[in-house]
């Protein structure tokens, strides 16, 4: 990026205020409120039923446990702050070593539930899905089967470990529990889709910015 393009953005980022994408000042952080159609009554929605102490748990495990806390160990202590007992794991089957990994890691404060995205063995060819290779009978994943057995067992909330895009959200819409992520699937990059944003080399790749 040359100096002309760094111009524009802080000129952007000075005049955009509402613009998240292109501001570079990000003066909310010291109390600037950019959206005040949103936000006029936004603390009468914080404290609805279930908002306030789901806040009070996130920021108390943010301010006790900054920089200090793994994500999975923040899912624990975030867990054992609101009282849960159950928690369901929702794994892609090619992360099946590592959701255990979690879930033994977990069982040592809760009652623990894994279920992986090819339950049910339906084929791909039921719902006409495109299949990696057309020569085979394929699996397809069920993420709404992954939610309904973990509604089932009445979990009080749910790790996503790799499903896929798309898959993440049906089962997000019908599980009865709140959901977190724990594994975001890149294939490509290891599970560490952020690397994109890190390498210069994949940044040339994919960001217009570094064309």
């Amino acid at each position: 990026m040359d100096n002309s393009d760094n111009k524009a953005l802080e000129t952007a980022g000075q005049t955009t205020s509402k613009d998240c994408s292109i501001c570079l000042k990000q003066r909310c952080r010291k109390g600037l409120d950019c959206y005040p159609d949103i936000n006029s009554d936004i603390m009468d929605k914080y404290k609805e039923e279930g908002s306030l102490k789901l806040s009070r748990a996130s920021a108390a495990i943010e301010a006790q446990y900054y920089q200090k806390a793994t994500r999975l160990e923040e899912i624990n202590l975030f867990a054992k702050k609101m009282g849960y007992v159950k928690l369901g794991i929702a794994t892609c089957i090619g992360l099946i070593s590592e959701a255990q990994m979690i879930a033994a890691y977990l069982k040592k404060n809760f009652e623990v539930f894994v279920v992986n995205c090819k339950n049910g063995g339906h084929l791909k060819s039921n719902l006409a899905l495109q299949q990696i290779n057309a020569e085979e009978a394929e699996v397809m994943c069920n993420p709404i089967g992954q939610s309904l057995y973990l509604n089932q067992h009445k979990t009080d909330m749910n790790i996503i470990c790799g499903l896929c895009v798309g898959h993440d959200m049906i089962f997000t819409k019908y599980s009865a529990a709140p959901v977190t992520t724990l594994i975001v699937k890149d294939r490509v990059l290891g599970h560490n889709p952020a690397a994109v944003l890190y390498s210069s080399y994949q940044r040339k790749k994919f960001l217009d910015l570094w064309k």
